[in-house]
């Protein structure tokens, strides 16, 4: 009898500290303990959500955040617990690729450093802050030791809404840290590749993970769209990818906090935090059953990239 292939499926979660939020707006950076509710209270309720589900999740993490040891302890319980954990750099730098080789090669290898020594895992994983890459940063981070790269976001109305977000910031007389990468990306496979050079093409080279998009305009299905987009809408969203061989869903810390968690001033700006994470996590669970319900199997982000791409 011949086998059946099971499809697989992967959680990831960045874990962007709320001073990144501040930096895309251009706002001053936030002080006292809201600075860290993304470690003190989003990652608990990610780790609670994730039990719930009977999922592993994989965390992309920000190396300078294990400065605070209640931060570094929280991601080595994860760690302990079973969870992954992926390189999300030194500093979480916007602008990592227009930075010069050395410092790039710095904030990739001081970042897996650090996560190695906080959780005892050496992260395996690399995910570029927000998702932009180039060959150059993509050749330090196999260099680096990485099996797998997971930033590449093929989806062009990301791109223009992002592009028009930060277009409003800057005519609101405000300066955004975050920055545009390169376009072609949108022409990037939306399946697990090989990269290829440029790197929006198949090649030999390091494991790519794209972000997910539906199989047909390529739309985002990560947690943002999920929680913003009406229910309906949000399930439509994630069946426009359920014939894929591969499902990843992209989170991030924000997507399990909301204006209670003292981010009240941060939600005038950041629409997501107007959202009860209640309904956030409900949103979730709901994206998980349905893709669970086509009979794909939840695993690491590791062990998806190296069973699509053995």
């Amino acid at each position: 009898m011949a086998s059946v292939r099971v499809r697989l499926a992967a959680v990831s979660v960045d874990l962007d500290e709320i001073p990144c939020y501040h930096a895309i707006h251009g706002l001053p950076a936030p002080q006292g303990s809201g600075s860290s509710v993304v470690y003190d209270v989003a990652l608990g309720r990610a780790l609670d959500w994730a039990r719930s589900q009977g999922l592993p999740l994989t965390l992309f993490a920000v190396g300078a955040d294990m400065a605070r040891g209640e931060s570094a302890a929280r991601l080595r319980e994860a760690a302990d617990a079973g969870h992954e954990i992926g390189n999300h750099t030194l500093e979480h730098r916007y602008d990592l690729v227009r930075l010069d080789a050395g410092e790039m090669r710095r904030q990739v290898f001081a970042g897996a450093d650090v996560l190695a020594g906080a959780t005892g895992q050496r992260p395996v994983g690399f995910r570029a802050p927000g998702y932009t890459v180039t060959d150059a940063l993509l050749d330090v981070v196999a260099e680096s030791g990485a099996t797998y790269d997971a930033s590449v976001f093929p989806c062009p109305s990301y791109l223009a809404a992002k592009g028009a977000a930060l277009g409003a910031i800057a005519a609101r007389g405000r300066a955004s840290r975050s920055i545009l990468g390169d376009p072609r990306v949108a022409l990037a496979p939306t399946t697990p590749y090989r990269l290829g050079r440029p790197f929006f093409r198949p090649g030999d080279g390091l494991r790519e993970i794209p972000i997910q998009v539906t199989s047909i305009a390529r739309l985002p299905i990560i947690g943002t769209s999920l929680v913003l987009a009406p229910a309906p809408v949000a399930s439509v969203l994630v069946r426009g990818a359920l014939g894929e061989p591969t499902f990843n869903l992209e989170l991030h810390g924000i997507d399990f906090l909301d204006q209670t968690d003292g981010l009240a001033e941060l939600a005038r700006h950041q629409p997501d935090l107007r959202v009860p994470w209640e309904t956030k996590i409900a949103r979730l669970d709901a994206a998980v059953d349905a893709v669970r319900a086509e009979g794909f199997a939840f695993v690491t982000m590791e062990t998806l990239a190296v069973r699509a791409l053995s």
